[in-house]
């Protein structure tokens, strides 16, 4: 009897995994290929850069000899492994940006259809009623499989160690399927979709500090985090096999409890009851603009602090990157980059700044399909309004968040005593524009309809993409050159370039034009 209870319960969920995967037909194969053209555009470049034995050995102590980069990357457990090296960043830093895609997928596919009712809808069917969170779980474990082995081989294929490769590709699997029990359970927290992500992005920051606090502190801390696991592995050193085995151990015990909850719960609730608000409305929600502040507060508030730690991190990291590369073939490609590693790490700011434009222009898609726009739209409020609130908080909040980690690279830089580079507000605000023109072209998304707004999640990581491989396979200066990312001067190390600054103004303010016109010629919903 509780064989055929269970069974039932899951009911339909291969339909709704497949029904997943064409709705992620473009995230998760962008955000998988980015990752792993990451990680095999490090594999490839690092033999070069540290040809021999003694180079690398004096590369991974100075790493291993500055809390600061051994907090952001992890150490180097073994000094004469390529691997180790190559993938020093990849380990744990790029670890987290692929947590997120699981964290993303679980719960896109959990609270954000439970929220919308559609779960509802569903479970009217003949689909059980475990279905949508066993069907996330089986989508997350698919990809991270796929992610695992597309790295493997990329990884051998850009000359490192096969074996080691494949243990590497084993514990990125391991990460994603642990995000993913990371995301089921915080899916069944509160009843609030952005609840629900800021649960798990408070997990994933946990895990991250405890790992770094382990890395410089006492170790057993490290062995309390997931990404402290990563590093404990050795994927290419004297490789712990059987701690891969913690991962989907972890990952079990965790989707167990996300289903328990699960089972104990009200649909459309949450472990945590959702607090009433207040009886009256602030005045200032009568206004679309207030609204639109109104309501994406937190989520700039969350971007602010976490820029603000990046920058103050990556801050104190800069003046110390000397003793690294000093005398190594490194130096020539910071030089070729700009000369300064805060030039770099802007580059990078940039591409994840711009995803806080989709946030604000997704949301707005949401409202939209959810039939709040039309409420809206029903009073006083013309569609110019609606959608100038959403430009507004869009591209005024990611220039704010430059301007945060400006500010948090200069209060890390001169904590580190480092030499007089220039304004490092200013250099951060010179990728301003090149971020307006990808948040226009997700907002010209956005008005086209809302079935194209997850398009624009792809624009960032295509531009990317872009230049990774422009500089791996040499690329024409005219296809790299479509990126607005490679039009911006390496700021501070080079001067401000006013004809690409204005150029890039303009296209961002063309395209915001076009998006604004369509917005308000088609239909609504």
């Amino acid at each position: 009897m509780t064989r055929t209870t269970t069974a039932g319960t899951l009911t339909g969920a291969q339909l709704l995994v497949r029904l997943a995967l064409r709705r992620d037909r473009v995230l998760a194969p962008v955000w998988i290929g980015v990752l792993v053209l990451m990680s095999v555009a490090s594999a490839a470049a690092t033999a070069g850069l540290y040809p021999d034995l003694a180079e690398r050995t004096r590369v991974a102590d100075a790493v291993n000899a500055s809390p600061a980069i051994v907090a952001l990357y992890g150490p180097i457990l073994d000094p004469s492994s390529i691997g180790e090296l190559a993938m020093s960043k990849m380990t744990v830093l790029y670890a987290v940006f692929a947590a997120v895609l699981f964290i993303v997928v679980v719960r896109r596919h959990t609270r954000v259809e439970e929220e919308s009712g559609r779960t509802e809808l569903v479970g009217g069917t003949s689909v059980g009623r475990d279905a949508p969170l066993a069907a996330a779980i089986m989508e997350a474990v698919l990809l991270a499989v796929v992610l695992g082995v597309l790295t493997a081989l990329g990884n051998a294929l850009g000359g490192l160690d096969p074996l080691g490769s494949v243990a590497f590709g084993a514990l990125w699997t391991g990460t994603g399927l642990v995000a993913a029990g990371i995301g089921a359970v915080a899916a069944q927290m509160s009843a609030s979709a952005r609840t629900c992500s800021a649960f798990a992005a408070a997990v994933v920051g946990t895990l991250y500090v405890l790992r770094a606090a382990g890395d410089t502190g006492p170790q057993w801390l490290s062995w309390l985090s997931p990404f402290g696991w990563n590093t404990q592995v050795q994927a290419y050193g004297d490789t712990r096999w059987w701690l891969l085995l913690a991962y989907p151990a972890l990952a079990a015990g965790l989707v167990l409890v996300a289903q328990q909850i699960r089972a104990r719960r009200d649909l459309g609730s949450g472990l945590i009851a959702a607090r009433p608000g207040p009886p009256v409305g602030s005045p200032r929600l009568g206004d679309a603009i207030g609204l639109a502040i109104r309501v994406h507060t937190t989520a700039i508030t969350l971007w602010s602090a976490a820029f603000a730690v990046l920058g103050v991190v990556f801050g104190m990291i800069a003046p110390g990157i000397d003793d690294i590369i000093r005398g190594s073939s490194m130096q020539g490609v910071l030089d070729k980059l700009g000369g300064y590693l805060i030039a770099a790490i802007l580059s990078i700011v940039a591409v994840v700044a711009s995803y806080f434009t989709m946030t604000v222009v997704s949301h707005t898609s949401h409202d939209e399909t959810d039939g709040r726009t039309e409420l809206v739209l029903a009073t006083t409020t013309s569609r110019s309004r609606w959608f100038a609130a959403t430009a507004l908080v869009a591209f005024a909040g990611v220039t704010w968040l430059l301007v945060v980690t400006g500010v948090g690279l200069s209060v890390g830089y001169l904590a580190a005593d480092g030499p007089d580079i220039g304004s490092l507000v200013l250099a951060a605000l010179g990728w301003a524009p090149a971020v307006w023109v990808t948040g226009a072209l997700g907002a010209l998304c956005f008005a086209l309809g809302p079935r194209w707004t997850p398009v624009g999640w792809a624009w960032p990581a295509m531009f990317l993409t872009l230049e990774i491989l422009g500089d791996l396979f040499d690329l024409p200066g005219w296809v790299t050159g479509l990126s607005p990312y490679q039009h911006v001067p390496a700021l501070p190390a080079e001067p401000w370039d006013w004809p690409a600054e204005i150029g890039l103004t303009a296209l961002a303010a063309a395209l915001l034009a076009v998006a604004w016109w369509r917005f308000r010629e088609r239909d609504i919903g």
